[in-house]
């Protein structure tokens, strides 16, 4: 285990995850080594209900006293936005970012979105760009985070989200884009154009979801209008 100070520390990860004993353990293992000392960082992995191994995987990195890795346990699956919702909750630094637990970061992911930040005070939220990844982790594309958003990847000041509401817990899918367009009616995201996220695809992807998918995209449109399916 890797041991941390209980000091405030600056940044947040929240991790929520659900039956994805094949990939944790590479997200994890990628947040703890960063170039952030780990002082300065803690990482919330809210395990929303795991049928699989996932919670074996999961008792690897996390010691209840000692340990950069807190996990929190839901005893049954509540969905994404609500699992976010209490790592958000249970946060202690100023800043978050959200990385989903089939996907990985670079070393330099949580130093230089905080630093950018940090420097420009200006600036609400940080998005990275990201390279699209295979099975075997072959990179497919490098995406922009402008042209292609995605849920992950971005850091944003606690109080803001907490100000919007956090994620609406009735979009199982779709929640990044509610939120966001409830966040952007107010603040602004930059964009950081170097490639640290590594967002994986592969067939559990929710998106390969068709119906579900198009069923909470419906109830986007009706809550937030046509704006929602620019």
């Amino acid at each position: 285990m890797i041991p941390y100070k209980l000091s405030r520390p600056k940044i947040s990860v929240i991790v929520a995850v659900y039956n994805q004993e094949r990939f944790i353990g590479r997200c994890l293992r990628s947040l703890l080594h960063q170039s952030l000392p780990h002082s300065d960082y803690e990482i919330l992995v809210v395990n929303d209900g795991s049928t699989d191994r996932t919670s074996y995987a999961l008792s690897l990195f996390s010691d209840p006293t000692n340990s950069v890795v807190k996990l929190l346990q839901n005893t049954s699956n509540l969905g994404l936005p609500a699992a976010l919702n209490i790592g958000i909750r249970a946060a202690r630094a100023p800043y978050i970012v959200r990385v989903d637990s089939d996907d990985f970061v670079n070393f330099n992911f949580l130093n230089f979105l905080y630093y950018y930040l940090e420097t420009n005070t200006h600036a609400d939220a940080v998005a990275c760009d990201y390279l699209v990844l295979d099975d075997g982790e072959k990179v497919l594309e490098r995406a922009s985070c402008e042209e292609k958003p995605i849920a992950c990847g971005i850091l944003f000041r606690i109080d803001q989200l907490i100000e919007i509401g956090l994620y609406d817990e009735d979009f199982r899918c779709h929640e990044e884009r509610e939120l966001r367009i409830r966040f952007e009616k107010k603040y602004r995201i930059h964009r950081l154009q170097l490639p640290l996220y590594r967002y994986r695809k592969h067939d559990s992807n929710i998106t390969h979801d068709i119906d579900q998918m198009e069923r909470h995209r419906q109830k986007l449109i009706l809550k937030h209008g046509t704006q929602a399916d620019a």
